[in-house]
């Protein structure tokens, strides 16, 4: 069984110091949703630890996600991000982004 405080992150991808302090920025159920605010974060030059949480099923049905976690001197910048994202409308399957240059 996978330890669940073991980064889901990819080799090579930034990542805090484990030795630094870290506080954790965000949280969901979603592995897609942590990925998207993993990459607005990153994009924002922001260090990133992705981590899983992957309860036994058979004693926890349901219970599991991801968490980010972040510097703690990047925490208020991930929060503006992130609140950010919440407000943005998604998209619908049937429209698209209107890019016009």
């Amino acid at each position: 069984m996978p330890d669940p405080a073991a980064p889901a992150t990819q080799p090579g991808s930034p990542q805090p110091d484990p030795h630094e302090k870290l506080v954790k920025i965000f949280d969901t159920e979603q592995e897609t949703e942590a990925m998207v605010v993993k990459g607005l974060l990153e994009s924002a030059g922001i260090d990133v630890d992705l981590r899983s949480i992957d309860a036994p099923q058979d004693t926890f049905p349901g219970v599991g996600g991801s968490i980010i976690l972040v510097r703690e001197e990047d925490s208020a910048e991930a929060e503006k991000i992130i609140e950010s994202y919440r407000k943005s409308p998604p998209l619908g399957d049937d429209e698209t982004a209107d890019i016009t240059g």
